[in-house]
């Protein structure tokens, strides 16, 4: 005579249930049992977790849009200083231009510092090298270039100062090498940074991210050039005509996609920050170089002085509207801004 089974434990004849249901309906409909005093957080799309807001406002200061800035201008120069040498252009272009990217070696990393509060935390970043993360290759990618543009300029000064020499030229040829291939990284890489953050504005540009900072460091890189006495150069006046033609197409594409995560572009003070910085990085600098044309008369120059302060200002401008654009959106994540102004301010 065999043993009759022993009871079947409810929980497992519930469990059963929900099996077959699931089998049967596709879904589940009964809700699961929350136990009494359980830590659990209750979600919503209207209060988050515990009334804290399911995204996160950017943590940054002032200094890390002024970073970006700085590291595109920077990036740029170091990459045109390095093809201006290979080709045999002016010496002096060359030179400023190392000038540049070496100044923005200094400043880039002691703007990033002064946002962290405390150097250690600098250091910090550094104890781990991760090729899927954005933040982590940025910093990697700071430290090499600012390295590489500081070793270019210092040995191309003491060439200048103390006459041609073997480890000179090694140094500085070595240095120049590493800044094209960090600079051209490091001029577009705060757009892959922000990019990949789950912000709603600037996750959904992420594709178009790196490419518009990229135009926006070669605009401000040709304007710094040419304030520091370079008008005449046709080279320079080509590559800012190209740099205001791609920053015209990206206004152009941002005003024309119609989708309630990018209305912190378009709405707000926000939006008028990036229209502003938009309008002095594209159309107002290509309209001056047009009518400058190639010409090397005084008014051409002033026309490109003109035109690259412009480029500059527009830069900054949009590097900081960029920051303002994703502060609206991860305060504003359940719904679309539209025309109401105080929720982005």
């Amino acid at each position: 005579m065999s043993n009759p089974s022993p009871p079947q434990d409810p929980r497992e004849e519930r469990l059963a249930e929900i099996r077959r249901e699931a089998e049967r309906e596709g879904t589940v409909k009964q809700r699961g049992v929350r136990p009494a005093g359980a830590p659990f957080p209750i979600a919503s799309a209207e209060t988050g977790y515990y009334g804290i807001p399911l995204l996160k406002e950017p943590a940054w200061t002032w200094q890390i849009p002024l970073y970006f800035f700085v590291g595109g201008a920077a990036g740029a120069a170091a990459v045109m200083g390095a093809i201006a040498n290979a080709t045999g252009a002016d010496r002096r272009l060359v030179r400023d231009a190392r000038f540049i990217a070496a100044s923005g070696a200094v400043l880039s990393p002691a703007l990033l510092i002064a946002d962290l509060g405390r150097p250690e935390r600098f250091l910090a970043m550094m104890r781990v090298f991760k090729p899927r993360s954005p933040m982590s290759m940025g910093v990697w990618t700071l430290l090499g270039f600012s390295g590489a543009a500081s070793a270019t300029a210092f040995a191309a000064f003491l060439r200048g100062r103390y006459g041609p020499s073997l480890p000179l030229r090694v140094l500085e040829n070595a240095g120049e090498a590493a800044s094209l291939a960090f600079g051209l990284p490091f001029s577009n890489y705060a757009g892959v940074l922000i990019g990949a953050t789950a912000i709603p504005v600037w996750n959904e540009n992420a594709g178009n991210l790196p490419m518009h900072f990229a135009a926006s460091g070669v605009g401000s890189a040709v304007g710094l050039l040419e304030l520091a006495g370079h008008q005449k150069n046709r080279a320079l006046q080509a590559i800012g005509l190209g740099a205001a033609i791609f920053e015209c197409w990206e206004g152009y594409r941002i005003e024309s996609r119609q989708l309630p995560k990018l209305d912190p572009l378009k709405h707000g003070p926000s939006g008028r920050l990036v229209r502003a910085g938009g309008v002095l990085s594209g159309p107002v600098p290509l309209l001056l170089r047009l009518i400058s044309g190639f010409g090397k008369g005084p008014r051409s120059q002033n026309l490109r002085r003109i035109a690259g302060l412009s480029a500059i200002v527009g830069s900054i401008i949009t590097r900081y509207a960029w920051v303002q654009a994703g502060h609206a959106s991860a305060r504003d994540w359940r719904e679309p801004l539209g025309n109401n102004d105080k929720t982005d301010g």
